[in-house]
């Protein structure tokens, strides 16, 4: 996370973002610089070199 790379084993974006421990529904996502819905996650595949994107909101200042 924080720009780490991180080895994936799951086939799609939703996987992989259970994977890597995002499980609030309130998180915008893209794949290569490109956003990817919510509800297409699930179908969106994952090749070699991807790179994921997670905006996930935080409370503080």
């Amino acid at each position: 996370m924080n720009s780490e790379p991180h080895e994936i084993t799951g086939p799609s974006l939703a996987a992989a973002l259970m994977e890597l421990g995002y499980t609030s529904p309130a998180i915008a996502t893209a794949l290569n610089g490109q956003f990817v819905a919510r509800d297409a996650r699930a179908a969106q595949p994952l090749h070699p070199g991807d790179r994921i994107e997670v905006l996930a909101p935080m409370q503080g200042g």
